[in-house]
Order: C-alpha cells, then structure tokens, then sequence
C-alpha cells in the first residue's frame, strides 16, 4: 500500500474520533524520515487516547506496520510511526506549544478537505 492511501486510512480513522483541524504536511521534499506528517489534536486526554486507538485499529485492519508507538494513555502528545508516515495526537494545550506546522513550514499542506467531515 502506498503511503497516500495509508495517510487517507489515518485521517479518516481520526475524523471519526472528532480529532481537532487536522492537518497534513507532505514532508517528503524536505526530509528523509517519513512521507506525510498528520497533525490534530484532541480537547482532553481521553479523546486523545480515542483517536489513537482509532488509528491502530484501523492500520491493523489494513495490514498497514505499526513502526512504534511514543506515549501511552494520559499523554498529552501521541506520536504514532507508520513508518512512511508520521502520526501527532496533541492535547489542543501541547499542540500550541510545540506548534509543528511552524517547525515544519517548509512542508506543504495536503488538501484533505474530501476526506473530513465539516
């Protein structure tokens, strides 16, 4: 499977949990790591664990690797490696902290606007 279509799987598995303004950054140009970043964040820590769960439910029903999992329940930030693609679940709190769309701005944005619900 190619990474777009496990970022799309990502994204909507998030999109059911509600997750916050996702946003998805095609970081492939401007660092070797992963293809995409997906950003969101969540209004408590039980949705954060929500929308994590989601995922790896989904990724596991797609056959999609599991690289590692960063943080675990009652974190704040959740980092999710799917290897070509790179996973953040923030507290809305952490996610204006660390800001890493700022970080990453050299990266464009990917329009996902099909893929979420309004």
């Amino acid at each position: 499977m190619d990474s777009k279509k496990m970022m799309e799987i990502a994204v909507k598995a998030a999109d059911e949990k509600h997750a916050n303004d996702i946003k998805v950054l095609n970081i492939s140009e401007v660092s070797i790591m992963a293809d995409y970043f997906v950003i969101m964040d969540a209004g408590s820590q039980r949705q954060v664990d929500a929308i994590v769960q989601s995922v790896l439910d989904k990724a596991g029903e797609n056959n999609i690797e599991i690289g590692h999992v960063e943080g675990n329940r009652n974190s704040e930030w959740v980092l999710i490696d799917l290897h070509d693609i790179v996973i953040h679940v923030f507290t809305s709190e952490k996610r204006d902290f660390y800001n890493l769309e700022k970080l990453w701005s050299d990266a464009p944005e990917v329009d996902i606007s099909g893929l979420v619900t309004e």
